[in-house]
């Protein structure tokens, strides 16, 4: 392909424009997300003046919000595939990210609803394309194809890293709406950047149309056996999938609320207060210092002839996750001892969250490209986001319950079932292994 002729460190001119374009979305999308729920329960009285809402209220639009986002990939993937292609998909989700992001710097209750309405829309026509659009770059057999979706996969978390610095401490410091209007800028340049970089996406995500398709004579044919027992158990991955975020999506809720009202952010030595938003460029940060070892520790763990089958590190990820919410019940226990808690109890919970994504997200992304029937596979795509989205509900319902159970009773009974879900998969893995036909 003509993009492909030119590379810049041995990979196509095109997944750089990607790169940065997923960057600024993901800087705008975590940075908005940071502020939400700080936005609408902070006292209409303060310096700094959000909706006054109750936590029972804000957790309820955060996740009805963070469902529909994902959920929104769907129509947005059928989009693509049935009438403008991706490319033109994700030019059509980025215009109306920066719209939406740009209406939530104005401060009116229409306008923000409106606003997240517009975002919803974007992230669903923009998220799951582009990164279809990456894997157009190379040809199956191309080795580089892995690495060229890890650079990718670093781009979106350096974008979340820097987003909760520097828009969730504007927000949080000078005011949200400044913070809003902040993450709008973001996601302009991103949209910038993809439309400067046209050139280097010819041919790639372009519209075909059904008859054209390669896989035509396949998507036309029945599930053979094979097929349909490898989607029993992407349905079990789904499973583990809606789990595991409805506990690690806690972050942008009910522990953004505990980190704002609950922990000593206080550096006294400093005499500065670290803002709660910047507890959430955590994961991220971690991400990008961990990934790589993350990875290495599964190849060697192969090499040693271990388990390695992926839903049993999917599993592993579950578990390693579940311990995170050990140290914020022992925050809990701080906090009733002390009237607050330690920075650092944060900051390890975040620690063991990003090893048992590390295990997980990716991990379950790679086990739908490889059993997925190719008649279904962007069926099952849209459904795994779809079941993110379901999670992100699920965490926020365990937020608003937290309120009235309490929050040592949610953190500790999350680390329990997390714990026995992640133990009693793996006891599973064997039986269904044969399932997989040797391809997991």
């Amino acid at each position: 392909m003509e993009n492909n002729q030119k590379t810049l460190f041995g990979h196509p001119y095109g997944l750089y424009v990607l790169f940065f374009t997923e960057l600024w979305e993901r800087f705008s999308y975590y940075g908005m997300r940071a502020l939400l729920v700080l936005f609408l329960i902070s006292e209409t009285t303060t310096d700094n003046p959000g909706y006054g809402w109750s936590e029972v209220e804000a957790l309820k639009l955060y996740g009805w919000y963070t469902m529909l986002v994902y959920v929104a990939g769907i129509p947005g993937g059928l989009l693509a595939d049935k009438v403008l292609g991706q490319k033109k998909t994700v030019m059509l989700g980025g215009f109306l990210l920066v719209l939406g992001h740009c209406i939530l710097a104005i401060d009116n209750i229409n306008a923000f609803y409106a606003g997240l309405g517009f975002i919803i829309l974007g992230v669903g026509g923009l998220k799951p394309n582009i990164s279809t659009m990456v894997g157009g770059l190379y040809n199956k057999e191309d080795d580089r194809r892995d690495i060229g979706f890890k650079i990718f996969y670093m781009g979106i978390n350096i974008g979340a890293f820097l987003s909760a610095i520097i828009i969730g401490g504007i927000g949080e410091i000078y005011g949200w709406h400044y913070g809003f209007g902040l993450a709008g800028i973001g996601m302009l340049l991103g949209q910038l950047v993809f439309m400067w970089g046209q050139k280097y996406l010819v041919g790639i995500g372009e519209f075909i149309g059904k008859n054209d398709n390669p896989n035509k004579d396949l998507i036309e044919k029945p599930l053979t056996k094979v097929e349909k027992d490898r989607v029993v158990v992407l349905l079990l991955s789904f499973l583990i999938v809606v789990v595991f975020w409805g506990a690690f999506e806690q972050a942008g809720g009910l522990m953004n609320i505990y980190a704002f009202e609950k922990t000593n952010r206080m550096i006294e030595s400093l005499n500065f207060e670290v803002p709660a938003t910047w507890f959430q460029s955590l994961n991220a940060g971690f991400i990008v210092l961990f990934a790589v070892a993350v990875g290495k520790f599964w190849a060697w763990w192969k090499s040693l002839g271990k388990e390695s089958a992926l839903l049993f590190q999917m599993a592993v990820g579950v578990i390693i996750m579940a311990i995170g919410f050990l140290f914020m019940s022992m925050a809990s226990l701080e906090f009733q001892d002390k009237g607050s808690s330690a920075m650092y109890f944060l900051v390890f919970a975040y620690l063991f969250h990003t090893i048992g994504e590390l295990c997980t997200s990716p991990t379950a992304m790679a086990l739908i490209t490889k059993v997925a029937p190719i008649k279904y596979a962007s069926l099952m795509m849209g459904t795994y986001f779809a079941c993110t989205g379901l999670g992100n509900k699920l965490a926020a319902f365990l937020g608003e319950w937290a309120q009235t159970a309490g929050e040592f009773e949610i953190f500790t009974g999350i680390f329990v079932f997390c714990s026995l879900f992640g133990i009693l998969v793996i006891l599973l893995i064997k039986p269904l292994k044969r399932l997989t036909h040797g391809l997991d």
